[in-house]
C-alpha cells in the first residue's frame, strides 16, 4: 500500500468509526472470546421474552414429501381418482412440472387415527403413529416457492434469493452455546447428497460466520481438517495458534475487519473441538437399548451415500438417518443449541427409478419412523423433550393430481406428484409446544388451507418465540437495514394456540 492511499484510508468515515470509540474492535474480540452478549444474557436468564426450548432439533426431509400418504387422509379424492382434474385445480396456477390436464390421484396408503387425540396417520408411519400425542401435527402450512432451492432457503433463511443467515444462525446468535467446546450449531446429512439450495440453507449470511452450521460427518473423522496432520502433537498446535492469534490481532488492529475476529475464534474452536467432538460423536458408547430405540448402528457405511443416484440404492433398513437422530440427541444434551438434520431423496415425481410414491416413499419413511420416534421418546425420558423444540417437514407439499410430463398413466414404481405450496403437512413437539393437537384443516382435496393457515413466516416467529427471542424485536443491522429473519414486515405471527 502507498503511503498516499495509506493515508486516504485512515481518513475514511469507516476507518474513523471501526478504530476509534475506545476501541470497538478489541471489545469487540473480548465479546466473542468470552461468550457473545446475547449467550452471555441466556445464560444468565435473561432471554428477550421467556423461553420454553433450550434447544432446537429440526428434521428436514428435503424434497417435500407427500402430505397425502402421510398426515392429511382425504378421502373424497377416491371419488375422483384418475379424473381429469376439475378446472379449479388448475386456473391461474404454475406448476413446476404437470403440463396440461393431469389427472386426479387419490392417496395410495391406508389411515388410521391413533393416540387420544384421534391424528390420522399413514400405514407408512407405525412408531411415530404410537407417540404421535407428543406432537402438534399443521396441515395447513403453505410457501410462495415452488421450486427447491427457493422453498429450501424460505424456510430456512427466511428470503428465497442466497445471503441470508439460516434460522440457526439466528438461534446461536442470539442465545448463544451452552458449551465453549463445541459449535452452536450442527448439521447433520444424509440420504447421498445435499439439499438443491446447498451449504447456503446452513449458512451465516451477513452475521458474523462464527454463527454458520458446522457439517458434521457419521462416519471418518466428524469433522474435516480437525485432527493434527502427521508429525504435529497439540501442544504444536498449541504453539502455532498463538502465534496465529498475534498475528491475526495485529490484522484486527491494522484494518478493523470483524471477520479477522470470527477467524480467531473458529480456530480456538477447532482447537478445543480435537478433544470434545470425537467423544458426542461416539454413538457405540450408548446402550444397546438406546440403539435398538432409534434403530441405530454404530459404523454403519451406506452405499447410497457415495453413489451417483443413491435413490436406487435405497433400503428402508439403512440407520444411517436413525444415527443421525442419536448424534441429535447427544449434541443438544452436551449443550448444543441448534442441530439441524437434511435428509435427502424425498423429491417423489415418479419420472425416472427410485423416486416413486408407492416404492421409493415406503422406503424413506422406514429408514426415520424409528428414529424419529425413538428421539422423542428418549428426549423424553431423559427430562428434556420440555425444553427440546423438535421440528419436521419439507419445503412444501405434493399436488392431489399425478403428474404427467413423462406418464399420463399410472405405472407401478414411477406413481409421483408434483410440487405443491399451497398446503402441506409439518409437525413439532416438546419445547413449549402442545402435543396431541392437530392444527389447521385443508379442504376435501387437500388443496388449500380451510381454516387456520400457517404461513412460512408463522414457524418462523413461532420458533424464535419458544427459544426466547422477540421475532419482531430481534434484528441485526446490516447495509442500513434492521433485518429480520421474519422480514421486514409484521405478516409472521407467532401461533398461540398451539403452545403449552
Amino acid at each position: 500500500m502507498t503511503p498516499h492511499l495509506h493515508h486516504t484510508r485512515a481518513v475514511t468515515r469507516r476507518h474513523f468509526f471501526q478504530t476509534s470509540g475506545l476501541g470497538f474492535g478489541s471489545l469487540a474480540l473480548n465479546a466473542l472470546m468470552a461468550g457473545d452478549t446475547h449467550a452471555a444474557n441466556a445464560a444468565s436468564g435473561h432471554p428477550m421474552i421467556p423461553a420454553r426450548a433450550k434447544r432446537v432439533i429440526y428434521l428436514h426431509m428435503a424434497g417435500s414429501p407427500s402430505q397425502l400418504e402421510t398426515f392429511d387422509f382425504k378421502p373424497e379424492l377416491k371419488r375422483l381418482h384418475l379424473q381429469d382434474a376439475p378446472p379449479s385445480f388448475l386456473e391461474g396456477k404454475r406448476f413446476a412440472f404437470i403440463k396440461g390436464v393431469p389427472k386426479v390421484l387419490a392417496g395410495i396408503f391406508p389411515f388410521q387415527q391413533h393416540g387420544q387425540s384421534g391424528q390420522w396417520v399413514s400405514s407408512l408411519f407405525p412408531h411415530l403413529a404410537r407417540v404421535i400425542d407428543k406432537t402438534c401435527v399443521i396441515r395447513t402450512v403453505h410457501t410462495d416457492q415452488f421450486n427447491h432451492a427457493p422453498a429450501q432457503l424460505f424456510v430456512h433463511t427466511g428470503s428465497s434469493r442466497l445471503g441470508s443467515p439460516s434460522i440457526g444462525s439466528w438461534v446461536t446468535y442470539g442465545i448463544g452455546s451452552e458449551n465453549h467446546d463445541l459449535p452452536g450449531y450442527v448439521v447433520l446429512l444424509s440420504g447421498g447428497k445435499t439439499p438443491d439450495a446447498g451449504k447456503s440453507l446452513w449458512g451465516s449470511g451477513f452475521l458474523p460466520s462464527v454463527y454458520q452450521g458446522v457439517q458434521c460427518r457419521t462416519m471418518g473423522d466428524p469433522v474435516l481438517y480437525l485432527n493434527n496432520p502427521g508429525g504435529m502433537d497439540r501442544s504444536l498446535r498449541r504453539r502455532m495458534l498463538d502465534t496465529l492469534s498475534q498475528m491475526n490481532h495485529a490484522e484486527m488492529q491494522r484494518s478493523g475487519d470483524p471477520e479477522t475476529l470470527t477467524r480467531i475464534a473458529q480456530y480456538e474452536l477447532a482447537y478445543r473441538m480435537q478433544v470434545s467432538v470425537p467423544e458426542v460423536m461416539d454413538i457405540s458408547k450408548e446402550p444397546q437399548h438406546v440403539l435398538d430405540l432409534y434403530g441405530a448402528q454404530p459404523g454403519y457405511v451406506s452405499q447410497a451415500e457415495s453413489a451417483d443416484d443413491p435413490r436406487v440404492l435405497y433400503k428402508g433398513t439403512d440407520p444411517t438417518f436413525a444415527n443421525n437422530c442419536l448424534l441429535a440427541r447427544r449434541l443438544v444434551e452436551n449443550g448444543v443449541r441448534f442441530v439441524q438434520l437434511y435428509d435427502w431423496g424425498w423429491d417423489h415425481h415418479g419420472s425416472s427409478p427410485g423416486e416413486s410414491i408407492d416404492e421409493t416413499l415406503p422406503i424413506k419413511c422406514q429408514q426415520i419412523d424409528r428414529a424419529v420416534s425413538g428421539l422423542l421418546v428418549d428426549l423424553e425420558q431423559r427430562g428434556m423433550l420440555d425444553d427440546t423444540l423438535v421440528i419436521w417437514g419439507g419445503e412444501f407439499g405434493r399436488t392431489p393430481m399425478m403428474q404427467n410430463n413423462v406418464r399420463t398413466e399410472l405405472v407401478k414404481g414411477f406413481v409421483g406428484r408434483d410440487h405443491h405450496p399451497y398446503a402441506f403437512t409439518m409437525w413439532m413437539a416438546g419445547g413449549g409446544i402442545r402435543g396431541g393437537v392437530s392444527y389447521g384443516q385443508t379442504d376435501e382435496f387437500g388443496y388449500y388451507a380451510a381454516e387456520n393457515p400457517v404461513s412460512i413466516r408463522d414457524l418462523q416467529a413461532t420458533i424464535l418465540h419458544l427459544t426466547g427471542l422477540d421475532p419482531y424485536r430481534f434484528h441485526f443491522a446490516y447495509q442500513g437495514l434492521d433485518n429480520r429473519l421474519i422480514g421486514p414486515t409484521s405478516e409472521g405471527k407467532v401461533l398461540h394456540d398451539i403452545l403449552a
